[in-house]
């Protein structure tokens, strides 16, 4: 198990967010890095993705990163329908 060196700051947190919430097209992590205001350790930064990911507000493939995050209740409505519940 990899020891986790530092923990990222709220700040930090939302800071990311903000850039992946305005990024239209997906980017891969080196781009994000460089889009970000502030400098970012590299496992600072794949914890913040990795708890995106597992929250699904955002998509991490080998294509790269993109917010899919949609808190319309209309959509959660007619996602549930679709599943059948």
């Amino acid at each position: 198990m990899e020891q986790i060196i530092h923990y990222p700051s709220l700040k930090t947190i939302l800071m990311v967010e903000r850039v992946l919430r305005t990024t239209e097209v997906m980017i891969n992590r080196e781009e994000l890095k460089r889009r970000l205001p502030n400098k970012i350790m590299h496992q600072t930064l794949n914890i913040i993705l990795d708890y995106m990911h597992k929250r699904g507000l955002i998509t991490d493939n080998s294509n790269g990163l993109l917010w899919v995050y949609n808190p319309s209740p209309k959509l959660k409505r007619e996602i549930n329908k679709g599943r059948g519940m």
